[in-house]
């Protein structure tokens, strides 16, 4: 019996995503071959090589070629696993997935079927002040098809689509969760924090415009109408999303399709695959979904099994040290850090260990922190070079922090001080810092004698803001002591203040 259009209205309804999320590795090499892997090591400001020259004989797929397993993309996939709280495989296979593309010259994938590499993990999402765990359902370890170009390099109109073999055989890390995201800025979020953990790890430079992530959403809706009855769409998959909005926006629409089309018509649809169109920000239908046994899986005959043994897998163990989200945590609880300044500095793996060091020369916490987001940072902007990188070690930066502490110069005046420590006639180690920041004339007076004088000075002139601070307006001591800062260079602030309230008997 077909419900009546009348009776279709959601009244509720409950969202189910799953992520399937594939990571290009960044080895030197690609995954069966000792070719160049070109795409997963590409870097974002490095060109992309012409079409066609990271290629050989076995990504071309030419008879008599054998593949020849890459073993640190299989390290860097256990890394990752274990950071997903996955079960790593003793034993696992490589199989064959046949299907016909222009840009799969073998006409079969590489890839692991029934026995991933990693399963069965978990991952905690902070969401505000909840959090939420994500199932990891596996990780296994593939490699990469090429792809068609619709123009020609360098942007050229053409009118017919190039073959580019580049990208194939790259080491291609395929994650795929559990059903547990329930909203489309949940989905984003865990997208952000996976593609800080790769490149954490150094598993991956997880370069959206590169291609080097790609998410693919897997969407159904469970829709409750008026009489209580549940209605679940069929899942749709979004086919490779590349940037953090896009995925949010596609995932939100097609939510929203998926109920429309209930309502208008009392179609679940059917398990199909859909694309993602950025002009008319949509889903289209592209195909129907095929199911396992119509990619014919069968194991690799030119492979031998993976195994992964103790003493390898406590080896990798070993490499991963303290993961992001432990480091926050530490930052927060033992540094006293904000949580947007531990997630600032803990999210990138060298930045932390900068910082970390910082404070083992016996920096403030705090002041160090402050100085690497709110001052560094700026000179890194400008410099388009990493904080860590910019020549100022972390003893430098340590002795900055402890001269503002000790007042011997200004928070303001950090800047033009790191500036002189990355210039390029720097002064050697051999020079303390204290001595840079004198020769700059940025240490501060904190002699008495001349800012008695100074302050004797502005009081002799009898200003109205002078009256206004012995009225009661304690607002005017900002003014005041500003009179008294411009009658000397490098007055101490805080000592002017503490000495001016002394002279007005405050």
């Amino acid at each position: 019996m077909t419900v009546a259009h009348t009776e279709r209205r959601c009244v509720s309804h409950r969202v189910l995503v799953g992520l399937e999320i594939h990571v290009q590795l960044a080895t030197l090499s690609k995954m069966f071959t000792g070719v160049a892997n070109a795409s997963g090591a590409l870097r974002a400001d490095e060109a992309p090589p012409e079409p066609n020259t990271a290629v050989d004989p076995q990504i071309l797929g030419l008879p008599g070629t054998l593949p020849v397993m890459n073993k640190k993309a299989v390290e860097f996939s256990i890394k990752a696993g274990l950071a997903l709280g996955c079960k790593i495989a003793s034993f696992t296979k490589w199989d064959r997935k046949s299907y016909y593309y222009p840009d799969l010259p073998k006409n079969y994938q590489i890839s692991q079927y029934d026995l991933p590499l990693c399963y069965e993990g978990s991952f905690e999402l902070a969401m505000g002040d909840e959090t939420k765990t994500i199932r990891i359902r596996r990780a296994h370890l593939e490699e990469d098809a090429g792809k068609l170009l619709h123009e020609a390099p360098g942007g050229y109109h053409i009118d017919w689509s190039i073959v580019d073999l580049n990208r194939a055989g790259t080491p291609l890390l395929e994650i795929v969760t559990e059903p547990d995201f329930d909203s489309p800025k949940s989905v984003s979020l865990f997208a952000q924090e996976l593609q800080k953990l790769v490149q954490y790890l150094g598993v991956s430079q997880g370069q959206m415009q590169l291609g080097q992530m790609r998410f693919e959403p897997n969407i159904n809706v469970h829709i409750t109408d008026a009489s209580g009855a549940v209605h679940k769409t069929a899942i749709t998959e979004i086919k490779n999303l590349n940037s953090f909005s896009v995925l949010e926006r596609a995932v939100a629409y097609e939510v929203r399709r998926q109920i429309e089309q209930w309502e208008t018509t009392g179609d679940l649809g059917r398990k199909s695959t859909y694309g993602w169109d950025e002009p008319t920000e949509s889903t289209f239908h592209q195909r129907d979904k095929e199911d396992a046994h119509d990619y014919r899986y069968f194991p690799d005959p030119d492979l031998m099994p993976v195994e992964v043994g103790e003493a390898w897998l406590s080896e990798i163990k070993g490499q991963i040290g303290e993961l992001p989200a432990a480091r926050k945590l530490r930052y927060i609880n033992a540094m006293k850090l904000s949580p947007v300044d531990a997630t600032t500095i803990a999210s990138d793996r060298l930045l932390g260990d900068y910082y970390d060091q910082t404070i083992a020369c016996g920096a403030d916490a705090k002041r160090s922190a402050n100085l690497i987001i709110n001052v560094l940072a700026k000179i890194s902007n400008n410099l388009k070079r990493p904080v860590y990188a910019l020549g100022v070690d972390a003893t430098r930066l340590a002795d900055v922090a402890k001269l503002i502490d000790a007042n011997k110069i200004g928070a303001s005046n950090a800047l033009p001080l790191f500036e002189r420590l990355v210039s390029a006639d720097a002064p050697g180690a051999d020079v303390s810092t204290e001595t840079i920041a004198t020769d700059l004339g940025l240490i501060q007076v904190s002699d008495t004698g001349p800012i008695d004088a100074a302050i004797d000075a502005m009081i002799a002139e009898n200003p109205k803001s002078l009256q206004d601070y012995i009225g009661g307006k304690a607002s005017a001591l900002g003014s005041l002591t500003g009179m008294v800062m411009k009658q000397g260079k490098g007055f101490n602030p805080k000592l002017v203040q503490e000495r001016l309230k002394a002279k007005l008997g405050q």
